[in-house]
Protein backbone atom coordinates (compact mmCIF):
# COMPACT_ATOMS: atom_id res chain seq x y z
CA UNK A 1 0.00 0.00 0.00
CA UNK A 2 1.13 3.52 -0.79
CA UNK A 3 0.27 6.33 1.62
CA UNK A 4 -0.34 9.46 -0.47
CA UNK A 5 -1.05 13.08 0.41
CA UNK A 6 -4.64 13.68 -0.69
CA UNK A 7 -3.76 17.06 -2.22
CA UNK A 8 -1.36 15.34 -4.66
CA UNK A 9 -4.27 13.30 -6.01
CA UNK A 10 -6.48 16.34 -6.52
CA UNK A 11 -8.30 16.78 -3.20
CA UNK A 12 -8.92 20.46 -2.44
CA UNK A 13 -7.45 20.34 1.06
CA UNK A 14 -4.46 22.64 0.49
CA UNK A 15 -4.35 25.62 2.84
CA UNK A 16 -5.66 27.95 0.09
CA UNK A 17 -8.56 25.65 -0.76
CA UNK A 18 -6.91 24.20 -3.86
CA UNK A 19 -4.95 21.04 -4.52
CA UNK A 20 -1.46 20.07 -5.58
CA UNK A 21 -2.80 17.70 -8.25
CA UNK A 22 0.18 15.84 -9.70
CA UNK A 23 -0.02 13.59 -12.77
CA UNK A 24 3.41 12.04 -12.15
CA UNK A 25 2.29 10.90 -8.69
CA UNK A 26 -0.98 9.55 -10.11
CA UNK A 27 0.96 7.62 -12.75
CA UNK A 28 3.41 6.30 -10.17
CA UNK A 29 0.54 5.05 -7.99
CA UNK A 30 -1.30 3.32 -10.81
CA UNK A 31 -1.85 -0.34 -10.05
CA UNK A 32 -1.11 0.03 -6.34
CA UNK A 33 -3.47 0.16 -3.40
CA UNK A 34 -3.37 3.66 -1.95
CA UNK A 35 -4.48 5.31 1.24
CA UNK A 36 -4.93 9.04 0.98
CA UNK A 37 -4.18 11.24 3.97
CA UNK A 38 -4.47 14.88 4.88
CA UNK A 39 -3.24 15.35 8.42
CA UNK A 40 -4.25 19.00 8.42
CA UNK A 41 -7.93 18.43 7.67
CA UNK A 42 -7.94 15.33 9.92
CA UNK A 43 -6.73 17.64 12.67
CA UNK A 44 -9.77 19.87 12.18
CA UNK A 45 -8.31 22.58 9.97
CA UNK A 46 -10.52 23.88 7.18
CA UNK A 47 -9.57 24.85 3.65
CA UNK A 48 -9.06 27.62 2.85
CA UNK A 49 -7.08 28.84 5.84
CA UNK A 50 -3.97 30.97 6.38
CA UNK A 51 -0.71 29.16 5.54
CA UNK A 52 1.18 27.57 8.42
CA UNK A 53 4.83 26.75 8.98
CA UNK A 54 6.90 25.12 11.69
CA UNK A 55 8.72 27.39 14.08
CA UNK A 56 10.84 25.14 16.23
CA UNK A 57 8.52 22.60 17.89
CA UNK A 58 5.42 24.67 17.14
CA UNK A 59 3.31 25.09 14.01
CA UNK A 60 1.87 28.58 13.59
CA UNK A 61 -0.10 30.25 10.85
CA UNK A 62 0.85 33.51 9.18
CA UNK A 63 -1.38 35.38 11.64
CA UNK A 64 0.55 33.92 14.60
CA UNK A 65 -2.09 31.41 15.73
CA UNK A 66 -0.58 28.30 17.31
CA UNK A 67 -1.87 25.24 15.40
CA UNK A 68 0.50 22.70 16.94
CA UNK A 69 -2.30 20.70 18.60
CA UNK A 70 -4.26 20.42 15.34
CA UNK A 71 -1.19 19.34 13.36
CA UNK A 72 -0.19 16.73 15.95
CA UNK A 73 -3.75 15.42 16.29
CA UNK A 74 -4.15 15.10 12.52
CA UNK A 75 -0.80 13.33 12.19
CA UNK A 76 -1.74 10.85 14.92
CA UNK A 77 -5.18 10.21 13.35
CA UNK A 78 -3.58 9.53 9.96
CA UNK A 79 -0.96 7.24 11.50
CA UNK A 80 -3.69 5.33 13.32
CA UNK A 81 -5.62 4.91 10.04
CA UNK A 82 -2.49 3.49 8.40
CA UNK A 83 -1.82 1.10 11.28
CA UNK A 84 -5.48 0.04 11.55
CA UNK A 85 -5.76 -0.65 7.82
CA UNK A 86 -4.14 -4.04 8.17
CA UNK A 87 -2.08 -3.28 5.06
CA UNK A 88 1.70 -3.04 5.04
CA UNK A 89 2.77 0.40 3.79
CA UNK A 90 5.44 0.15 1.07
CA UNK A 91 6.13 3.87 0.86
CA UNK A 92 4.55 7.23 1.54
CA UNK A 93 4.38 9.90 -1.16
CA UNK A 94 3.83 13.17 0.65
CA UNK A 95 3.71 16.87 -0.22
CA UNK A 96 7.16 18.43 -0.27
CA UNK A 97 7.98 21.26 2.14
CA UNK A 98 4.67 20.97 4.02
CA UNK A 99 4.59 21.48 7.80
CA UNK A 100 2.69 18.16 7.94
CA UNK A 101 4.10 16.12 5.08
CA UNK A 102 7.44 17.65 4.10
CA UNK A 103 10.40 15.27 4.01
CA UNK A 104 13.99 16.43 4.50
CA UNK A 105 13.05 20.08 3.87
CA UNK A 106 10.24 22.28 5.19
CA UNK A 107 9.54 25.99 5.14
CA UNK A 108 11.54 27.73 7.86
CA UNK A 109 8.73 29.52 9.68
CA UNK A 110 9.41 33.01 8.29
CA UNK A 111 6.75 32.80 5.55
CA UNK A 112 9.32 33.93 2.99
CA UNK A 113 9.48 30.68 0.99
CA UNK A 114 12.83 29.81 2.57
CA UNK A 115 13.51 26.12 3.18
CA UNK A 116 15.34 24.52 6.07
CA UNK A 117 16.23 20.93 6.88
CA UNK A 118 13.45 19.10 8.66
CA UNK A 119 10.41 16.89 8.40
CA UNK A 120 6.73 17.64 8.73
CA UNK A 121 4.78 16.52 11.79
CA UNK A 122 3.18 13.50 10.06
CA UNK A 123 6.39 12.60 8.25
CA UNK A 124 8.28 12.37 11.55
CA UNK A 125 5.71 9.89 12.85
CA UNK A 126 5.80 7.57 9.87
CA UNK A 127 9.57 7.73 9.46
CA UNK A 128 9.84 6.65 13.11
CA UNK A 129 7.83 3.56 12.06
CA UNK A 130 10.37 2.79 9.34
CA UNK A 131 8.16 3.85 6.43
CA UNK A 132 10.12 5.30 3.51
CA UNK A 133 8.92 8.77 2.50
CA UNK A 134 9.16 10.30 -0.97
CA UNK A 135 7.78 13.63 -2.15
CA UNK A 136 6.27 14.54 -5.48
CA UNK A 137 9.66 16.06 -6.33
CA UNK A 138 11.28 12.63 -5.96
CA UNK A 139 8.64 11.10 -8.22
CA UNK A 140 9.17 13.73 -10.91
CA UNK A 141 12.97 13.22 -10.75
CA UNK A 142 12.44 9.46 -11.16
CA UNK A 143 10.20 10.03 -14.20
CA UNK A 144 12.72 12.40 -15.79
CA UNK A 145 15.53 9.85 -15.33
CA UNK A 146 13.35 7.14 -16.94
CA UNK A 147 12.62 9.38 -19.92
CA UNK A 148 16.33 10.07 -20.47
CA UNK A 149 17.13 6.34 -20.73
Amino acid sequence: MYIVSACLLGANCKYNGGSNDNEAVKDFCEGHMIMTVCPETEGGLEAPRPPAEQQGEKVVDREGKDLTAEFRSGAEICLRKVLDSGEEPEIAILKANSPSCGSCFIYDGTFTGTLTEGDGVFTKLIKARGIKVLTEKDIVKTKVKELKK
